[in-house]
């Protein structure tokens, strides 16, 4: 009897679902039989590390818990646009954050904008010169924390390893720096008077219009190359200003060199509209500087997707064009600087008025050599000027075969040769990468062109000072290279 029993209940057990068997003696139902890879075949408990599926969840259903490949849910990818949460590290990595964000390596290329500026003008650095520096600095870094601001949607397709879209930096954080940056900009334009701070004032409106509006059509390379001649007028500005008033305070009403009228005249024109004019000797100068950066904006344009060759092509003609011009040599008012401000008659002697204290004697030779220098007086011939280049030869080309002969021109004059040398130092700093992305037009070559560019603005800024009679000042200038170089092996420029 009982083997009969034993028969008829294996038969039943036999007959019932497999998965059915585990608990059936207290009536329980097991779960339903789920295909588990890392747990086992058709197994219920879940793999080691994995927790356990919560209330109305199914194995698998979380983000990364369900099998590689099969029958689980993809994980959705980030959609450009998305809003990013900040991420919250340690404070060094805050810190390096906001040093990509606002691109800190770049900053070297901004004090000798103020600089180069107050040696067109036939100034020394001042008090006026520095806070326009101060100013500089802050609105520079105002346009780069509003750039990444407003291409956020951009760079989380291109760039995800940027501040904002990787999420280290917020985009309200990098919104309100740039307000908070513009702010201080004005305000320390202010100190340097009202003449540069309406300087400083177009300056900002620029920088605002170029990275909110103006950056992805035609006008963006004009922006920026606006911006960066605004930027040297500035320094111009601010120097000249401040000079006027200490001399006012000072001695009231010694000539000024500069302004080419006395003391009283000058503070009278800072309140009249033409208080701009002191600084008109600065505008070749802030052309060159601004022809420059229309050519590493162009570039920029392409540092992304890249694939542009005709226009690092054509930016290291202008180069050339642009290393010409600062290093030829210019009869009576120079590229950047005043002439005398009373012409002699034929045979008479210079005229020598007294000079103001910070004022220099800006020469009307070449490359701000002084005008009693010593051969000054012989009657040397003009130097040949080639007007057009010879058949089958660039103009990029005809330029620097230039260089040989300016070299040869200009031995036994110190100030021509350290012009010279700063200028061989922007072309050897701009040129090479410009061609090899003219080569090989791919993102990162046309990255480290647009790198180049910013950083050849150093030794430009330097040439022009040098130029304008101030080689002390091109010499300081040029001392932030190393500076901007090593930083930026750190942090990226571009």
């Amino acid at each position: 009897m009982r083997r009969r029993l034993r028969t008829a209940l294996a038969l039943v057990l036999s007959a019932a679902p497999t998965g059915r068997r585990a608990g059936h003696a207290r009536g329980a139902a097991g779960p339903a039989p789920t295909e588990d890879r890392l747990s086992g075949a058709r197994g219920t408990a879940p793999a080691p590390g994995r927790p356990e599926p919560g209330p109305g969840e199914r194995p698998g259903s979380r983000n990364g818990g369900g099998p590689k490949t099969g029958r689980g849910p993809a994980r959705p990818a980030p959609e450009a646009g998305r809003r990013t949460v900040p991420v919250r590290g340690t404070p060094r990595e805050r810190l390096r954050a906001w040093a990509e964000l606002l691109r800190v390596s770049a900053l070297f290329s901004v004090p000798g904008d103020a600089l180069a500026g107050a040696a067109a003008v036939g100034r020394r650095p001042d008090r006026g010169t520095v806070l326009a520096a101060g100013a500089s600095l802050c609105l520079y870094e105002a346009g780069m924390a509003l750039n990444d601001w407003a291409d956020r949607d951009e760079d989380a397709v291109d760039r995800p390893h940027r501040p904002i879209p990787s999420g280290r930096v917020s985009p309200a954080a990098a919104l309100g720096a740039a307000g908070a940056l513009t702010a201080a900009g004005l305000a320390l334009a202010a100190r340097a008077g009202r003449p540069a701070l309406t300087v400083a004032t177009g300056l900002a409106a620029t920088v605002w219009a170029y990275d909110l509006r103006l950056k992805h059509t035609k006008a963006g390379p004009a922006a920026m190359a606006a911006a960066r001649s605004l930027d040297l007028l500035l320094g111009a500005t601010a120097t000249a200003t401040a000079a006027s008033a200490g001399r006012t305070a000072g001695d009231g009403g010694r000539p000024d060199n500069v302004a080419g009228t006395s003391c009283t005249s000058a503070t009278t024109s800072a309140r009249t509209p033409g208080v701009l004019a002191p600084v008109l000797p600065a505008l070749p100068a802030a052309l060159v500087l601004g022809a420059h950066t229309y050519g590493v904006t162009a570039v920029s344009r392409h540092e992304a997707q890249g694939g542009s060759t005709g226009t690092p092509l054509a930016v290291l003609t202008t180069t050339a064009a642009l290393a010409a011009a600062v290093a030829g040599e210019r009869r009576g008012r120079g590229l950047s600087g005043p002439a005398h401000t009373a012409p002699s008659a034929p045979g008479a002697p210079a005229p020598t008025t007294p000079s103001a204290p910070g004022t220099r004697h800006v020469a009307t030779g070449a490359f701000g050599a002084p005008a009693h220098a010593p051969g000054a007086g012989r009657a040397t011939p003009a130097p040949t000027r080639t007007t057009h280049a010879p058949p089958g030869e660039r103009p990029a080309s005809a330029a620097f075969g230039r260089l040989p002969a300016l070299v040869a021109g200009a031995a036994g004059d110190p100030g021509r040769l350290l012009t010279l040398g700063l200028t061989a130092a922007y072309v050897r700093t701009a040129a090479p990468s410009l061609l090899h992305a003219a080569l090989n037009p791919s993102p990162p070559l046309t990255q480290r062109a647009v790198g180049g560019g910013i950083r050849a603005m150093i030794p430009l800024q330097a040439a022009l000072a040098a130029r304008a009679g101030a080689p002390v000042t091109g010499l300081a200038v040029m001392g932030l290279v190393p500076l901007a170089r090593s930083l930026a092996r750190k942090v990226s420029p571009t």
